[in-house]
């Protein structure tokens, strides 16, 4: 099954999410954080890359739908629950969004 396509923008957010959430757990791989603090500067880093592509949508004259913000959300939480994060605070995981 393919990711979702949305008229004008094609899987610029599946293809485009994907690919930060999979560097994400390659940055968590390698630095292997040993605390929240520590995994918080990567998450926050991968939420900047999420914030670059909520700008393209805008320029495009869109945005990053409700749901879809919600869904990047647990998608965040489960990547720290994954790596044994499972005390990990959700807002703090993606506190610099902008989206």
């Amino acid at each position: 099954m393919s990711a979702p396509c949305w008229p004008g923008f094609g899987m610029l957010l599946p293809r485009g999410g994907r690919a930060i959430l999979l560097r994400l757990c390659e940055w968590v791989e390698s630095e292997q954080p040993s605390d929240l603090s520590a995994l918080y500067a990567l998450t926050q880093a991968a939420t900047e890359e999420f914030n670059l592509l909520e700008a393209e949508f805008e320029a495009a004259g869109s945005e990053i739908e409700t749901v879809a913000r919600e869904e990047i959300a647990e998608d965040f939480w489960f990547v720290a629950s994954a790596y044994g994060f499972t005390d990990a605070d959700a807002e703090k995981l993606i506190a610099t969004r902008d989206w």
